[in-house]
């Protein structure tokens, strides 16, 4: 390689190594809605949101969080709310359900069951009220729920209790919900 070969090399590594730092994490602000939850980057798009556009999801959550950390699935909800917010779509406009099974159940339970089973404080209480109060539903199913033995009266406020999860989706299907794939 000649030294201007070399030169070239060296330069267009140091132009990679410049744009990644400041692509990644540093690209992610907080949101309007949510502030302490689903932080978003600023994205030029070229698929351009509908005026009027109404979004109608229901996500899908089935992997409990790491004991006293919040659940990756739930602020992805957070996420949700705050990029399309910022992006000019109403908070009226944006009506989201999760659908919650396996080991995801034990998110959803009420402090004093979450600690005795965990040994940590539930930090995803907080958020699913926070959600609860913006109209996000939580129907978490009741099958997973019996594996798990954890009863309706043990869950936190404003999550309801579903035959199974598979219910909860037909159920969302019936209502006009689009499926998130993630």
């Amino acid at each position: 390689m000649s030294k201007a070969q070399g030169q070239c090399f060296i330069a267009a590594g140091l132009m990679l190594c410049s744009f990644n730092l400041m692509a990644g994490s540093d690209a992610f602000k907080s949101g309007a809605v949510l502030p302490q939850y689903g932080k978003i980057a600023d994205i030029e798009t070229s698929l351009v949101i509908p005026k009027e556009m109404k979004f109608k999801v229901v996500f899908d959550m089935s992997k409990a969080a790491e004991p006293g950390k919040v659940n990756r699935s739930l602020d992805t909800l957070a996420r949700f709310i705050n990029m399309h917010v910022s992006n000019g779509v109403a908070l009226d406009d944006i009506e989201l359900m999760m659908v919650v099974h396996g080991s995801a159940v034990k998110d959803f339970t009420q402090e004093k069951l979450y600690q005795s089973t965990q040994g940590q404080p539930n930090a995803n209480a907080e958020l699913i009220s926070q959600l609860s109060k913006l109209g996000v539903r939580f129907n978490l199913c009741g099958q997973s729920a019996a594996y798990y033995d954890v009863s309706l009266n043990q869950l936190l406020p404003d999550v309801d209790m579903a035959l199974s999860a598979m219910t909860a989706h037909a159920i969302a299907a019936k209502e006009g919900y689009s499926l998130n794939p993630f």
